[in-house]
């Protein structure tokens, strides 16, 4: 799976269109939604946001990957999320941003102005709920995330990240593939920025998962999971939960 830049007429041509803010929306409601949407894109590298701008837009994450970081005042940076295909980025009710946030590949966005996109929340009450929805998908993940960090192995670090995104890939591909392969949008180290790990960690368990057969790559971001129940147990959780 690459993560290359659509060309779209309407909303219904959209990947994300079932997973998206919008993917409760009635047909008169994503009429309303065409009238305010627009796109834009980002080379991979380019800053969307820095800390503290003025949140102008907020909206979906169309195609791409872009991380979210903070920076203390020493100088430390750490990357506290990643946005993925369908993931809403920005707060609606908030006036700046408090995170950095990057293209990682090449980036499409489809935007909305901010202080519009309010009073539609007010007036659509499916993209209300479905905004509630992602938000409250975002408070789980946030809770899995302290774990991964704070008790996991390295190998199940690892595991847990490209179980992640295999998962979240899989919800974008019609039907159900025997065998997962997706593009890793990060480098190694993102990867290991993101999961408190050294860049040789991150490439000795690479290596190790591909040894052991729970992944396979001849590139080095071109990722194939044989079987995704055999990675999640690499997580440390349950493979049936």
């Amino acid at each position: 799976m690459t993560f290359s830049v659509p060309n779209m007429k309407s909303c219904t041509d959209c990947p994300i269109r079932y997973n998206a803010v919008c993917s409760k929306c009635e047909p008169d409601e994503i009429e309303i939604l065409e009238q305010i949407k627009y796109y834009r894109s980002f080379a991979a590298g380019q800053t969307v946001f820095f800390a503290g701008d003025l949140l102008e837009f907020v909206g979906s994450i169309v195609s791409g990957v872009a991380s979210l970081t903070r920076t203390l005042p020493d100088g430390r940076v750490q990357m506290v999320g990643l946005l993925l295909p369908a993931d809403f980025m920005g707060r609606p009710n908030r006036e700046t941003i408090d995170t950095d946030i990057v293209a990682e590949t090449d980036l499409m966005l489809c935007c909305f102005r901010r202080k519009p996109f309010e009073k539609l929340i007010e007036q659509t009450p499916h993209v209300g709920q479905r905004l509630l929805e992602m938000t409250l998908d975002e408070l789980d993940a946030a809770r899995e995330w302290m774990l991964v960090l704070g008790r996991k192995t390295a190998r199940e670090k690892i595991a847990s990240l490209l179980y992640m995104i295999a998962t979240r890939m899989v919800k974008l591909t019609p039907g159900a593939p025997e065998k997962i392969s997706f593009i890793l949008p990060i480098t190694r180290e993102t990867m290991a920025n993101y999961l408190g790990l050294t860049i040789e960690t991150v490439s000795r368990q690479m290596t190790a998962l591909k040894k052991d057969g729970i992944i396979a790559f001849d590139d080095r971001r071109d990722i194939k999971v044989p079987d995704i129940d055999v990675l999640k147990a690499e997580t440390g959780e349950d493979v049936y939960s």
